[in-house]
């Protein structure tokens, strides 16, 4: 039988993608049945600017009230303790923030400021000092050594009477990339100040790294994928000698006292949402919970430490329930435009760059999941949740538990496409310095440089076609 037909014959099997006789580059015919829903069941059908604010399409109605009780206090201010609001105060005394919804702004993607501002709302820059011998036991419970008067997060908010740590703003220098075609590409790094500091001068060797606040879209989802699959993924020896060697950050987990898989951050530095959503409470707007107590301020910050406070847990555990569930069940969008040949096209060239080697597209979540709406579901976040060594251009050169200076996360990519949509801006990677995916792209080094290499090499055709898969992502 001809090679045609055949192929042809295997296309259900393959789900659309089509080799070749002459090449092992994929060319992919046809959306893979269900790729439209990136979420599973979960997945919601909104794109406009409250795509990312909606709860699971799965969710019964009366689940649908705890989401919308979760809802109210991720977006709603806290005050200042003490107050007629006792379920809402404690704010501070230092903070960046006082509502979570100011940095996730509609449940999205944060930015830095503008050039000629100091409002850092939606960054924040975390600080510690390098790890000397005999820190090993605070390495491995807190992952950095914390400025002994800052901490580990720089707060440029305060109440009355308290003195902010310091504000910040971000300058650029730039570098210009030339493609092959000849089109020139200009890419901003950031350059951080930090002036107006409160406490007194910062530690010598001190380190900073500039962080935006991460989309919330899937968060449960990714939570219900089986530490087991995620491991499979992981050739920290490179064993197959592919150039990518991801790894798992191993990080300490407050509920279990014990050290597990590192799955959210930047830098993979918390292992489950109910301890990164505290850990927010804490250090982004200075609120003691029963998962991290007492006060953000440092012993030097008398100030901070007279003022009276909301309470022993000034986030109840009834409240800290109510945001996890609002968090594990924001749903993620439907994907647009799966079937259209431009899409499919850059979905080939995505595999072809060699870019699913760390954007893992799918997974399949746990039959025992947190949530019996994010179980066993088909998703499609397009990370594999693992530390990458993404070269010398983007590292903070600052480590978290076993992430080194240059390691990061890879960023799942679902819902990326809506980011203008949702957040009014295309800012992208931590610190926000890539004004749009190309950029984005070509300040991926290490581990990446082979695939950027690839789409430094593509033609105009090419790339428009990759940007129009990622934006229908």
């Amino acid at each position: 039988m001809p090679v045609l037909p055949v192929l042809r014959l295997l296309a259900p099997l393959t789900l659309g993608l089509l080799l070749s006789a002459c090449e092992d580059r994929p060319r992919f015919s046809t959306a893979e049945p269900g790729e439209q829903l990136s979420g599973g069941a979960a997945t919601v059908n909104r794109h406009d600017q409250n795509a990312f604010s909606q709860p699971s399409a799965n969710l019964t109605p009366s689940r649908r009230l705890d989401f919308s009780v979760g809802n109210s206090f991720f977006r709603n201010p806290w005050v200042i303790a003490p107050s007629t609001t006792t379920a809402r105060d404690g704010l501070g005394p230092l903070f960046n923030t006082n509502a979570c919804q100011n940095c996730h702004i509609k449940d999205g993607r944060g930015h830095p400021p503008a050039p000629d501002s100091d409002n850092a709302v939606s960054m924040l820059v975390r600080l510690s000092l390098p790890a000397q011998p005999g820190q090993e036991v605070l390495l491995e419970r807190q992952g950095v050594i914390a400025e002994p008067v800052y901490g580990g997060q720089l707060q440029d908010g305060a109440v009355p009477g308290v003195a902010p740590e310091g504000r910040v703003r971000v300058n650029y220098s730039s570098a210009t990339i030339t493609l092959s075609d000849g089109q020139q590409v200009e890419l901003h790094k950031p350059e951080l100040q930090i002036s107006r500091l409160g406490y007194g001068e910062l530690q010598p060797g001190t380190l900073f790294s500039a962080r935006v606040a991460p989309p919330m879209i899937g968060l449960g989802l990714l939570e219900a994928i089986p530490e087991a699959a995620i491991l499979a993924n992981a050739d920290p020896d490179d064993g197959n000698r592919d150039g990518i060697s991801g790894r798992p950050n191993r990080v300490w987990d407050r509920a279990s006292q014990t050290t597990r898989l590192g799955r959210f951050g930047w830098k993979a530095g918390q292992p489950s949402l109910d301890q990164q959503n505290a850990d927010a409470f804490f250090n982004d707007m200075g609120l003691s919970s029963t998962v991290i107590a007492g006060s953000s301020c440092s012993a030097s910050q008398q100030d901070c430490l007279r003022l009276p406070h909301g309470g022993e847990s000034e986030v109840s555990e009834h409240i800290l329930a109510q945001v996890l569930f609002y968090t594990r069940n924001l749903g993620v969008p439907a994907r647009r435009q799966v079937d259209a040949p431009q899409v499919l096209r850059g979905k080939g060239l995505f595999h072809e760059a060699g870019c699913a080697a760390c954007h893992t597209p799918r997974f399949s979540t746990a039959a025992d999941a947190a949530e019996p709406e994010l179980a066993g579901q088909t998703i499609r976040p397009y990370s594999d949740l693992l530390l990458h060594d993404m070269g010398a251009g983007l590292a903070d050169n600052r480590p978290e538990f076993l992430a080194s200076g240059r390691e990061w996360r890879t960023p799942p990519l679902w819902g990326i496409g809506l980011t203008e949509t949702v957040n009014g801006h295309t800012r992208f990677l931590h610190d926000g310095r890539a004004r749009n995916l190309l950029e984005a792209i070509l300040w991926h080094g290490g581990e990446a440089e082979a695939a950027r290499q690839k789409v430094i090499a593509f033609d105009a055709d090419q790339r428009a076609a990759l940007l129009a898969f990622l934006d229908s992502l």
